[in-house]
């Protein structure tokens, strides 16, 4: 018993520690409250840069291209990358393997595989890039047993009805970074809250978009419409309420490691 009691202790003493060095508080950034700055080939939003409990490096920005140009390419070693079509269509090379991809469709890259990213419409197109780092050593054998980087197009995830609307199951797996990464979609009908206030271990973003929601976090109502991100850190509770006369559609990640 006492074993045991200590390995809590240490536990706790371990995540307390991770605490006093995460930098990103849990908040929603506005998508109209996010400025423009030229970039190479278009428009960057730098959305938020910093720690969390589980990443030594948390990087989002948005990206707008005009028809044709491309995005960066990079290939990093120690460090995954997410990216979600907000809007327009874009075309992602993936290891040499090229697929075009519309709105709500994402591309996923593990550290050591490269990536290019182009607009591939007649219209300028937006994407958000997600790029962490874990607080642990990257395992690459990981990533590989559990598939690697992949593309996953908006129209061919199976929709799930649900008691308050839908959802859509993107992915659950680990990654080169994380021991837990999980993504899905969810609509609510309007009037409906997604759940209780809670919390959980994990960190999570909500990427709202489409309708008007109302976020509760730690005791506090904050506003959301659709582009807007809510970063949630570990441990604080919260829960989202559509409060719109619109169903209300989200994606949701979780992740630890």
């Amino acid at each position: 018993m006492k074993i045991i009691f200590s390995l809590l202790a240490l536990v706790s003493s371990v995540v307390s520690l991770a605490q006093k060095t995460d930098s990103l508080p849990a908040r929603v950034y506005h998508w109209t409250a996010l400025k423009d700055i030229k970039d190479r080939d278009g428009v960057k939003k730098e959305i938020m840069n910093g720690a969390t409990t589980s990443l030594a490096v948390f990087d989002v920005n948005a990206y707008t291209l005009a028809p044709g140009k491309t995005g960066y390419g990079h290939t990093f070693n120690n460090q995954d990358e997410l990216i979600i079509v907000k809007d327009g269509q874009l075309k992602a090379t993936l290891n040499g393997v090229s697929k075009k991809l519309d709105a709500g469709s994402i591309s996923f890259v593990t550290a050591g595989d490269a990536q290019a990213i182009e607009n591939a419409g007649n219209t300028s197109a937006t994407y958000y890039h997600f790029a962490y780092h874990s607080r642990l050593p990257t395992n690459m054998e990981r990533a590989k047993q559990n598939g690697g980087s992949f593309i996953i197009n908006w129209n061919d995830i199976p929709v799930e009805k649900t008691d308050k609307g839908h959802r859509r199951a993107f992915f659950n797996k680990p990654t080169s970074q994380l021991v837990k990464l999980e993504m899905h979609t969810t609509a609510l009908n309007a009037g409906f809250d997604s759940h209780a206030p809670h919390t959980h271990i994990e960190e999570e973003i909500i990427l709202l978009l489409k309708g008007d929601v109302e976020m509760y976090i730690d005791g506090k109502l904050y506003k959301a419409a659709p582009g807007d991100i809510v970063f949630l850190p570990s441990g604080v509770p919260h829960a989202l309420k559509n409060t719109g006369k619109e169903q209300c559609e989200y994606f949701a990640f979780q992740w630890r490691n």
